[in-house]
């Protein structure tokens, strides 16, 4: 059973064994939580979104609509993701991109992600970086914009 802390405002029915939520967390209906997640405070998760299992999600993390999260990735505190390249008030895509996570990245802390973008499994995202392009597996990426300085060992 998932442990959902009674100040965040849950609708998806779609949370996984072991899973915690906790405080002011929202997350809407349609979206899919894996088992043995840990969603932290201050978090927001719109429909279309899915994550597996064993996902970190640290503090004032908001996961837009087009978002696939693997199994065993780190999201760390602040990481912003988008999912509209032209963004208007009032406008809205017919869809939006898919962004995909891979197995065992690592976002780091303020890390911005552009839209349908796919960071590769093991990658790990330096604290601050502005990803504009895909990144493959095993990169470590740091700057503004994101730049492979080199790839982590197995």
């Amino acid at each position: 059973m998932a442990s959902i802390h009674p100040s965040a405002d849950v609708k998806s029915l779609t949370i996984g064994e072991g899973t915690t939520v906790w405080q002011f967390v929202v997350i809407l209906a349609q979206a899919r939580i894996g088992r043995d997640c840990n969603i932290n405070a201050h978090c927001f998760i719109e429909n279309d979104v899915v994550l597996g299992d064993r996902v970190t999600v640290k503090c004032g993390v908001y996961l837009w609509d087009g978002l696939r999260v693997a199994d065993d990735v780190f999201i760390g505190p602040n990481a912003t993701f988008t999912n509209d390249r032209l963004p208007r008030s009032k406008q809205y895509p017919e869809s939006f991109p898919i962004t995909v996570i891979e197995s065992g990245a690592s976002i780091g802390a303020a890390a911005v992600i552009l839209p349908g973008l796919t960071i590769g499994a093991g990658a790990m995202i330096g604290a601050g970086a502005v990803v504009t392009h895909d990144v493959p597996a095993r990169a470590l990426v740091v700057g503004n914009p994101a730049r492979i300085v080199r790839y982590l060992d197995e």
